[in-house]
């Protein structure tokens, strides 16, 4: 059968809104089969990694996946939990307080779920989850404030491509990027704050995020520029001078150049120009994950440590603080757009048409 049918449709029934949160994946758990799984699917895909195909396939199935996996492995080793993988948990968490408060909010019929884009619970699994619960109308919101093809479209590449094997589809609507949303910069700088509260604040804050191509900057990629535009708002909200706060990229991959500057190569320079205590907050990163518990945490404190740095402090993630789940549920609330008001009053129709039917006359 060529596309996914919905045979079960009760056109009786009320239709439902979706709230898809999406966010990058993880592996099912810290092992070399897993991770080569997981790998391929993450690598294959040409939104990441814009390499003519045959090329690429070759260096990813007889190099990258002989190799990569069983070192990844060893890094998630380090940051699963018994609750699983922390990006799992954290989205899960999220997913769930965004529910619950919405439905406080009295929005009603409302469907919230997560998904990943790589891994599991993939886009097919929760997709067809919630149509079989009558959603008929969808807000997907992928998890990355800052736009890039490699992450907002790329999510946006696996909804379609799910769409295009569905006889019926929803009406739709995608938030592809959130850099300067007041309230996710609010969230942020209040972090940033609780921290300082309890700690003290360091000679420098270094806002680090997820590096991309520098190639994909010149080929008109806005992540560099909206990362800029995030920091700033951010320095701002908490009063900060330029001189006292940086901008840096992380995880490269590969030979050639991605986004700089790099956060290693710069916490490796601080200490050496004077700066003996640094804190770093990712504010790209939705969730806690590998990149920031054992990237940040672990493996740039020991860079800036051993060039002389004495004072190096990871501020988490937003993950399901208050602040943040108060941001997200505002951005959703924000892009519905009558939504409610139109299930509300379908709702409305047809109790109206169940009671006369019921009490004619």
């Amino acid at each position: 059968m060529r596309y996914i049918n919905s045979p079960n449709y009760d056109h009786k029934q009320n239709d439902k809104i979706g709230i898809l949160l999406t966010n990058l994946g993880t592996p099912d758990e810290p092992t070399p089969k897993a991770l080569k799984r997981y790998l391929k699917q993450f690598l294959s895909d040409p939104r990441v990694v814009e390499v003519p195909r045959l090329l690429w396939w070759l260096i990813l199935n007889c190099v990258i996946l002989q190799i990569r996996p069983r070192r990844s492995a060893k890094a998630y080793a380090t940051v699963f939990t018994d609750r699983g993988s922390p990006l799992l948990f954290n989205t899960q968490a999220q997913s769930d307080a965004i529910a619950a408060q919405l439905q406080q909010q009295g929005m009603q019929n409302l469907v919230v779920d997560f998904a990943m884009r790589y891994g599991n619970p993939s886009f097919d699994t929760v997709l067809d989850k919630m149509f079989a619960q009558g959603v008929r109308k969808l807000l997907v919101l992928p998890l990355y404030p800052q736009y890039s093809g490699s992450t907002s479209a790329s999510t946006f590449d696996e909804l379609a491509a799910n769409f295009m094997r569905r006889r019926w589809l929803p009406d739709l609507r995608f938030i592809s990027h959130y850099p300067d949303y007041a309230p996710f910069i609010r969230a942020a700088a209040d972090k940033i704050r609780q921290h300082w509260q309890q700690h003290g604040q360091a000679d420098k804050l270094m806002l680090s995020y997820h590096g991309i191509p520098k190639r994909y900057l010149l080929n008109g990629d806005p992540y560099h520029c909206e990362c800029y535009k995030t920091s700033r708002l951010i320095a701002e909200e908490l009063g900060l001078s330029k001189d006292q706060y940086l901008t840096t990229f992380q995880s490269r991959f590969g030979r050639e150049e991605w986004l700089k500057p790099y956060t290693d190569e710069t916490l490796k320079a601080l200490p050496g120009q004077g700066v003996k205590s640094v804190q770093v907050f990712c504010p790209g990163f939705a969730a806690d994950c590998l990149e920031t518990i054992e990237e940040i945490g672990e493996e740039n404190k020991e860079y800036f440590l051993h060039a002389g740095g004495e004072r190096y402090e990871y501020i988490t993630a937003l993950n399901a603080e208050p602040a943040h789940i108060d941001a997200l549920c505002q951005l959703i609330k924000d892009n519905l757009h009558g939504w409610q008001v139109e299930v509300d009053a379908q709702r409305a129709v047809r109790a109206e048409a169940l009671r006369v039917e019921k009490y004619p006359g």
